[in-house]
């Protein structure tokens, strides 16, 4: 197996708000073939494993202000790396990932990745 890199699909209405957070194209999800797991967006970043993956879940579609951006999720301590409101992927984390904004550890990371069960798979392949 080889590195898989799933890119986001950026909705362009959002241009502007991509550019201050310096998202940009070679942004994605890349399941590596060691096992790791990497979302970047812009500047900021998660790192884990796959086995560090407990579950995935394709959602959407969402409404554009809970869906885009970076943000935290209102009813727990979830993380959003957001380029688009129609489809993304849930991955939810055995232990919590290191905060990226907010004060607390992340459980979950929500990433709108052009491919969401592409991803999924990649990620089950892996564990």
């Amino acid at each position: 197996m080889t590195d898989q890199f799933f890119p986001y699909r950026l909705d362009t209405r959002w241009k502007p708000m991509f550019a201050v957070l310096g998202v940009h194209g070679d942004d994605g999800v890349t399941v590596g073939d060691d096992g790791s797991l990497l979302a970047t967006f812009g500047r900021k970043r998660v790192e884990t494993t796959v086995e560090n993956v407990t579950h995935t879940a394709v959602s959407g579609p969402h409404r554009w202000y809970t869906a885009v951006g970076l943000r935290l999720s209102f009813s727990d301590d979830g993380l959003t790396f957001g380029t688009n409101h129609e489809r993304g992927l849930c991955i939810e984390f055995v232990e919590r990932v290191p905060r990226v904004i907010g004060l607390k550890d992340h459980s979950s990371l929500w990433v709108s990745v052009a491919d969401p069960d592409g991803l999924a798979d990649a990620i089950a392949a892996r564990r």
